[in-house]
């Protein structure tokens, strides 16, 4: 995908440059030209325009690989415009949108107009994944190969597990012949309900709301069978939204046995659990559900000894009169492109779970690995100049009216928090810079 470059040099002058594809961690300068990284040192004397980034950290673009922008067939939450103008807005230079549109992203004609929509917004790279199955009904594969020729990046019909295990078998098969992975929403469905199905977390607080839930076991099960089905396929396999302490020991188990499995952490099971549920509160309905404190913990244990090493957002719009129904039957999930980072600081950074190179390699390195994107998430000389500029120090407050988005649902709205990206380059072009910065 082609990005103009119209500032076509810039030096990044004084900033903690960190690239954890090599290790790079120190002050330097960072010179940009024609859309590439031309210098990354001590640079005497820049030539054109500079960009003062001492006190900043300087990183390769953040990527999420999990991003809903639902379009086709639900523009009126968000399109892929708009979801690029809260990405840069949020320091990502690159999104990995799902197909789980209207209709479902399952041919390859529908892959090339991701693209063709990503590249009139013209703001940040957007790869789009391809349904596992036809129209995401869980019964019969769709082109894998074709979508992977036109550019899809990963497999998933997310929104739903591929309930198969016949089919799921299958699936990693194939995927495994392109080389991309497959990404599985892990519930099993069964457990969960039909229709609305369960609206929060299973468990005694549930059961006094007088809410169906969804329990932990759902997601437990399929990660399990999974791992078991893919032991002698191998192909690389991805749990999205994790959210259980038993899911985390599962994967756990099977990185120590040298399976290709990793598992991606969102913002909201880390700073929030099934209490934030009892003022019925929509915002705080989400799928999987948000769990108990023993949940976030093993979550956050996971991440500090390395079992789960991929953070996103499953930034989920919806309208304000979707998210005004009942608790049971307004739609599950939240915004997350907007706030993630200073999220993620808040959850990881400032407690001392993680330091910055490690958050840096979770939300860049790790989801350009995981999604293929061989030239994305690195901070190289000579590579594509797509960097996010981070004021570790910035207090600010998260205000949803304020947000690129076109939803308002997210439940971090009014929360203080510290670190924001206030300079996001994709392809040596400036697409959003914070006013005060």
């Amino acid at each position: 995908m082609s990005h103009s470059t119209e500032q076509t040099q810039l030096t990044l002058v004084g900033g903690r440059v960190i690239d954890p594809a090599t290790g790079f961690d120190q002050t330097a300068d960072v010179e940009i030209c024609n859309g590439r990284i031309a210098r990354i040192g001590s640079i005497s004397k820049p030539t054109g325009p500079t960009f003062e980034a001492r006190g900043k950290i300087v990183c390769p673009g953040l990527i999420d690989p999990h991003v809903h922008l639902r379009e086709p067939g639900q523009e009126e939450k968000e399109t892929i415009a708009t979801g690029s103008a809260a990405a840069v807005a949020g320091g990502f230079t690159s999104i990995v949108c799902m197909p789980n549109t209207r209709p479902a992203i399952d041919d390859d004609g529908r892959i090339e107009f991701v693209y063709r929509q990503a590249q009139r917004a013209n703001l940040c790279r957007v790869y789009p994944t391809g349904a596992i199955t036809k129209n995401r009904a869980g019964e019969e594969l769709a082109e894998i190969g074709l979508m992977a020729e036109a550019g899809a990046v990963a497999f998933t019909d997310d929104g739903d597990a591929v309930a198969s295990a016949g089919v799921m078998s299958k699936a990693l098969a194939y995927v495994k012949m392109t080389g991309r992975a497959v990404m599985q929403h892990c519930e099993e469905p069964t457990l969960v309900g039909s229709g609305s199905g369960g609206a929060m977390n299973a468990g005694p607080l549930a059961t006094r709301l007088g809410l169906a839930g969804r329990p932990s076991v759902a997601e437990e099960l399929i990660i399990q069978r999974d791992v078991l089905l893919n032991r002698d396929i191998g192909c690389k396999y991805h749990v999205q939204h994790l959210s259980t302490a038993g899911g985390v020991e599962i994967i756990r188990q099977a990185r120590r046995a040298n399976m290709p499995v990793t598992g991606e952490v969102c913002p909201h099971h880390l700073l929030l659990t099934e209490n934030d549920c009892a003022t019925y509160d929509t915002n705080y309905k989400m799928n999987p559900p948000l769990r108990t404190q023993r949940d976030v913990d093993a979550l956050i244990q996971g991440i500090a000894d390395g079992t789960l090493t991929v953070l996103g957002t499953d930034h989920a719009p919806h309208t304000r009169e979707d998210k005004e129904l009942e608790f049971s039957r307004s739609p599950s999930g939240i915004l997350g492109l907007e706030c993630a980072l200073p999220l993620f600081i808040k959850a990881l950074i400032q407690p001392g779970v993680i330091d910055w190179p490690q958050l840096i390699n979770m939300m860049s390195l790790a989801p350009a690995d995981l999604c293929g994107l061989a030239d994305r998430g690195r901070l190289i000389e000579n590579g594509d100049a797509d960097i996010t500029v981070i004021d570790p120090e910035i207090d600010w407050t998260i205000d949803v009216n304020q947000f690129k988005s076109k939803s308002r649902n997210c439940p971090f709205h009014g929360w203080d928090v510290k670190g924001k990206a206030i300079a996001t380059i994709v392809g040596g072009v400036i697409k959003y810079q914070w006013a005060d910065a």
